[in-house]
């Protein structure tokens, strides 16, 4: 028997298949997590994690407009106002500026201020 999600075309293989091609389009590699090895995904843990306790637990959104600009005022402060212990105390905007002044390469400063402006 065939599960009804699978027949649909939106099982996890189907959902692979995609992103792997998607990928393969876009010229983009992907890094891979060992197994029980959470660890190794400290970074984006570390936000997950902050973004719910300081935002999602803490709001219950009347409605879409609402949860986007709550979401972006918790953007433009985690990026802008408030320090990470990972940059040295500086903001993600100030570390990218100081990469950008002293001469870090072109690609990383790109790289760094398209974090920004996605986180």
């Amino acid at each position: 028997m065939l599960h009804r999600s699978s027949a649909r075309g939106f099982g996890p293989e189907f959902v692979a298949r995609a992103l792997k091609r998607w990928l393969a389009i876009s010229e983009v590699g992907t890094l891979y997590i060992e197994p029980g090895s959470p660890w190794e995904n400290a970074y984006a843990e570390s936000f997950i994690g902050r973004l719910g306790d300081e935002l999602l637990k803490r709001e219950a959104f009347a409605g879409l407009v609402e949860a986007r600009v709550l979401v972006e005022d918790y953007r433009e402060h985690h990026n802008h106002c408030r320090p990470h212990s990972a940059l040295g105390y500086r903001t993600p905007s100030e570390f990218a500026a100081a990469c950008k002044s002293a001469g870090a390469d072109v690609g990383i400063v790109k790289e760094l201020q398209s974090a920004t402006a996605l986180s």
